[in-house]
This record gives C-alpha cells, structure tokens and sequence, in this order.
C-alpha cells in the first residue's frame, strides 16, 4: 500500500464511495475553534471533526488512512493552520521486529495472562484508569465520574476489543482496540502505577501487534506521532513502521535496534 493511491480511489470497478466519506473529501466539516496545543507549548490546535453514535469498521478504516483518529463518539483531524507535525503512524505487522530493550519487556510480563474481549465495564475497571490518571497527570484536577468514563471509552462507537493485563486475579493494565479487516486501532491504555517498572505500556503494544498478526490484519494503528513531544516519542520505536504524509503511507527511516 505504500505510496499507492487510497483504494477507494483507484479503480472505477471500486464499491461507490460511502457519503460520509464524500463528505470528508470534499473538505466539508467543520473546524473547532484553535485552543493552546496539548504537545508543543506556543502553538495552536484544531481539528476538522464529527459526531457518530455508529460507524462500520471498514468506514472508520478509510476515515484513518484520511488522518482521522476517533475520541468517543467525535471523529476528528488534526487541521491546525501553521503546523503539519501531528502525524498518523502505523505498523507493518509482517515486518514488525521488536528492539532487544523491547524484548528485555516480554521476558519481565510472561506471568501475565492476556485476554481478548468484549468491552466490559466494570468498578475495578474505572478504579485503575482514576489511579492511573493521577499518576501520569498529578497536577491536573479531573472530576470525570463513572458515568463519563464510561460513554468516552465503553460506548460501542465502531467494533471495539478490551484487552486486559492480569497478574492471577489481579487487573494490571487495560487496553480499548478499534477493530476492521485491514487494521487495529489503539485507542486509549492504562495500567497500574505500583507496576510501573514492568513497562507495561510498551508491553502492551507488543502484544497487540502479535495479536493482530493472529487475525490475519496486515496494520497495527498507534495514532499521531509528533516529533518535539516527548510524551509521543516511543510511538517510534516501533518498527519497522509507516507514516501517512500527504494521503500516503510511507516508510519511515530506520531506528536503533
């Protein structure tokens, strides 16, 4: 698929394109009113953006090979005026080869069971995803109640997979997946702060990726890299991998193993 044109696109025997998607290109959406960004202090943000209680996986699919990312029930693309550094990133599964850092990480998780859900919401669920906001955002105040939690990452939006991370009975680290034919999704993470030292983030996308590659989905989709923000760096080191510039997928350069 590198550097090809989008499918839809590119044979006139091609199932006709969905409206939501015409919509799309005919740069028709709306634009939210810039705001400080939240990665590079100085600039400003924006996104081009809709609202869906419902998409089809496959449509959510093209709406991200379009830069598209989903938030709960908003669809959105970074769109800000003076900056291009918002950038989707994706794996190859196939191809993927994990760093020997990254390998130290399996070996120091191989006691956890991993498992594959249906999303299910749950106290204990919202219990760790309130401690883990504290500890990664200690000095921000959230007043984010069960409820909220639940319609931004429970809410059955597109075909969505939990993954959990457990240590025998005891919950660890979640993850919420988009699912379609040609790709999954990383929605959204947390996980325990008193394991903190197992690298449970990095561990978690390792496994995500060899999930993937058992279902037979050629790409493992991590959202926007943006270089100069420290908290989107490591989406890097996860390679070899793809960025979208200009509607296509291209190879990104090699990182240190």
């Amino acid at each position: 698929m590198n550097g090809q044109p989008n499918p839809d696109e590119a044979a006139n025997d091609s199932p006709p394109l969905h409206p939501l998607l015409k919509w799309v290109d005919a740069d028709q959406l709306p634009r939210t009113p810039n705001r400080p960004c939240t990665y590079l202090p100085g600039r400003l943000a924006r996104e081009r953006a809709f609202l869906a209680e419902a998409l089809d996986g496959e449509t959510y699919h093209a709406l991200m090979d379009r830069g598209f990312r989903r938030s709960g029930q908003m669809f959105y693309a970074m769109d800000c005026e003076d900056c291009r550094l918002c950038v989707p990133l994706r794996v190859p599964v196939a191809t993927f080869c994990a760093t020997k850092s990254q390998r130290r990480v399996q070996r120091k998780n191989a006691d956890l069971t991993v498992t594959a859900r249906r999303p299910l919401f749950t106290d204990a669920t919202f219990d760790l995803y309130c401690r883990y906001l504290r500890y990664q955002h200690p000095k921000v105040e959230r007043d984010e109640n069960a409820e909220q939690f639940r319609e931004s990452l429970y809410a059955q939006v597109v075909d969505t997979i939990e993954i959990t991370y457990s240590l025998g009975d005891q919950l660890l680290a979640v993850s919420l997946l988009d699912i379609c034919t040609q790709s999954v999704s990383a929605v959204y993470h947390f996980y325990d702060p008193e394991h903190k030292d197992r690298g449970l983030g990095v561990f978690s996308v390792l496994a995500e990726i060899e999930w993937t590659a058992t279902l037979g989905v050629p790409f493992y989709y991590l959202g926007y890299w943006v270089e100069g923000a420290k908290t989107m760096h490591y989406k890097a080191n996860y390679g070899p991998h793809e960025v979208l510039r200009d509607g296509c997928w291209r190879p990104a350069p090699d990182r240190a193993p």
